[in-house]
């Protein structure tokens, strides 16, 4: 085991800050775990071992680690001064921009996380929706606060199919357990028994993920929260800015009441954004949502530079082209070693599973790429800094990975790494 990781589990109650990110998701007592510094699409872990990183920090850096543009907006920010008793006139602009790509919207607010944005969404929302249908309607992965994670409270099980198995509630107020409400994607019926028996007054979910919209879905579910007068949220914390210059809604035009914003809004550099219509957005006026570093002044010029560069590159076309050359990729390697998998998601975030034995096989993957001198799983959170020859590369090292599965007989039995601990689901 990494002798920091080691101390990390004794310091730091789960050993790190994000669960993603753990190593044993990916091979226990194997994983690098640290790194010492990144560039494009390169990771130098701390004994300096340099890393092809397909992971890519679950989605963050769309413009590849280390942009320059965008890291030279930021070391001006650090030189002039990141914080003041003053406002940053840069969320003005951060503000200005967001609402000309998404016309529908007239307000902004910002946070630092996912979590951050989807809980300020949905106190904004309650405070805007009728006080006698509070509960909320969900579907997707929202973050670790006690509005979600509510949600299991009657039921652990009631999370496995939108986040992970069995997620624990500790801590979590009993109070709040009939105040959340799960339905699947593309379940129409379910959502409206919802809206119709459960005071429902704010509908809360993922546009699109690993499963395709049916039937019209998304424009029907808008139909029924018109109908209800039920507060629509569309959650685009990862979608943002992968598929399309905004949100994957654009491409189903299907347009919310509000939406959230992350991850590859600042290629790594902490912002979130909250976006919706103004008499909803007002309501905030009468809650409490109020925190010092929401203020600092780096994420805002991440941001609008950011937005500058994906403009400039139609990085989402890019980066949507690129990951289905990864799928096609995929498809070959798996015929020509006649190795079965499924290959789904978005085309900015492929991924693919076995029918069987998935996790040993996934963490067999990580293990044989690792030596190879690749971070790699069974997704790849496609960046600007793939380029094809990199694709390449990687799939010729896959391939033989997939030549090495192809001829196992029993991998239960054969394989001698210790297997990874079960990830997300993060299934809509």
């Amino acid at each position: 085991m990494n002798k920091y990781w080691s101390k990390a589990i004794k310091l730091i109650p789960g050993g790190n800050l994000l669960y993603s990110k753990r190593p044993e998701m990916f091979l226990p007592n194997n994983w690098p775990t640290y790194f010492k510094k990144t560039k494009d699409c390169y990771v130098w872990d701390i004994k300096n071992k340099k890393y092809v990183d397909m992971i890519f920090a679950v989605g963050t850096n769309v413009l590849g680690y280390g942009n320059k543009k965008v890291n030279a907006a930021v070391s001006k920010v650090i030189k002039d001064g990141n914080l003041s008793t003053l406002n940053s006139y840069d969320e003005v602009n951060l503000a200005s921009e967001l609402i000309k790509i998404n016309k529908w919207a007239d307000m902004v607010k910002f946070a630092r996380t996912g979590g951050e944005a989807n809980a300020i969404a949905i106190r904004i929302a309650r405070a805007a929706s009728n006080l006698k249908k509070q509960n909320v309607a969900v579907c997707g992965y929202h973050g670790w606060h006690d509005w979600y994670l509510a949600s299991n409270l009657k039921n652990k099980k009631n999370l496995n199919y939108h986040l992970a198995n069995n997620v624990r509630t500790a801590g979590v107020n009993k109070a709040l357990e009939d105040s959340i409400f799960l339905f699947r994607y593309n379940d129409l019926e379910r959502l409206e028994f919802l809206l119709k028996k459960k005071k429902v007054g704010i509908v809360k979910m993922e546009v699109e993920r690993n499963i395709k919209p049916e039937n019209n879905f998304l424009k029907e579910v808008r139909k029924l929260t018109i109908k209800y007068k039920s507060i629509l949220i569309f959650d685009e914390c990862t979608s943002g800015f992968r598929e399309t210059y905004g949100g994957l809604h654009t491409k189903h035009k299907v347009l919310p009441d509000m939406i959230t914003y992350g991850k590859a809004l600042g290629n790594g550099y902490a912002i979130t954004a909250v976006l919706g219509k103004k008499q909803i957005m007002q309501a905030a006026q009468d809650t409490f949502l109020s925190s010092t570093f929401w203020s600092e002044r780096i994420g805002f010029v991440a941001g609008l530079e950011t937005l500058k560069v994906m403009k400039e590159k139609k990085t989402w076309i890019t980066i949507k082209n690129n990951g289905k050359y990864i799928m096609d990729g995929w498809n070959k390697i798996s015929k020509k070693n006649n190795v079965e998998i499924e290959i789904f998601g978005l085309k900015s975030i492929p991924q693919f599973k076995f029918p069987k034995n998935n996790n040993l096989l996934k963490t067999f993957i990580s293990n044989e790429m690792l030596k190879k001198k690749y971070l790699a799983s069974n997704v790849v959170y496609v960046s600007m800094s793939h380029t094809k020859k990199i694709i390449d590369r990687y799939l010729n090292e896959l391939d033989k990975v997939f030549n090495k599965i192809s001829k196992f007989k029993n991998p239960i039995k054969e394989i001698k790494v210790e297997e990874a601990h079960q990830d997300f689901k993060r299934l809509n």
